[in-house]
């Protein structure tokens, strides 16, 4: 019984001893992997913005014509009730477009997945208010994420050739994902809020989601006619 017990204490301090000498090289090799892991997403998030650089125009006068502009569509204000200044700086930028006779027609596409959410309506309605006639303006209410507006747009609108409205970061992604279907898109950049950091951080994962999407071949959420969700 004794010796039974020594083999056990014997069997518990090799097993302590295996594991004290592993756990480093564990730890030091999942720091590693982890360094490794955000480097490539560094080199994904400045390659894409490189790749789609000479579709980018940020002065109006060098914006080419186009037919259609989609708008990509965000909430008018965060949770907190407070106005979202990406949402309305897209909107002065479709105003500026229209104005200077850049497009002829403007698709609002965004997210319309309940009765008690309709990004396009929204857009639709405060662009009239800043002159655009209901008559220029159509509507996707199935645009539930970037990949499924610009998809959309190509698939089921049929705008290609066309120009996306939204900020840099936005439009870069969005050009990106135009590029991988093979799509003719042109971005007009939006002004970006000041010191809005937290968003291009999280744009920062967004495409590193996205390539891995485009990789693994996710389909936008519908290709059928865009119908409106209401009560």
């Amino acid at each position: 019984m004794v010796n039974k017990q020594k083999n056990v204490d014997k069997e518990k301090v090799t097993l302590l001893s295996k594991v004290t000498y592993f756990m480093p090289k564990l730890i030091k090799l999942i720091i590693s992997g982890g360094i490794s892991f955000f480097c490539l997403m560094l080199l994904i998030d400045m390659s894409i913005g490189y790749l789609v650089k000479d579709r980018i125009y940020t002065n109006i006068e060098d914006l080419p014509y186009r037919e259609y502009a989609l708008v990509l569509g965000t909430a008018k204000y965060y949770p907190s009730g407070s106005p979202n200044l990406y949402y309305k700086y897209r909107l002065d930028a479709t105003q500026q477009v229209y104005d200077n006779d850049k497009v002829s027609y403007f698709l609002m596409s965004g997210d319309n997945s309940t009765a008690y959410y309709n990004e396009p309506k929204v857009m639709t309605s405060d662009l009239q208010k800043l002159g655009v006639p209901n008559t220029l303006i159509k509507q996707d209410y199935a645009g539930y994420n970037t990949l499924d507006s610009i998809v959309r747009a190509d698939k089921v609108f049929d705008l290609s050739p066309f120009t996306i409205i939204s900020q840099r970061f936005h439009c870069e992604r969005a050009l990106f994902i135009a590029k991988f279907y093979d799509i003719d898109a042109i971005c007009f950049v939006a002004q970006y809020p000041e010191e809005h950091y937290k968003v291009r951080i999280r744009e920062f994962f967004a495409r590193t989601a996205m390539l891995i999407n485009l990789i693994i071949g996710v389909q936008p959420t519908t290709l059928e006619e865009s119908k409106i969700t209401e009560l």
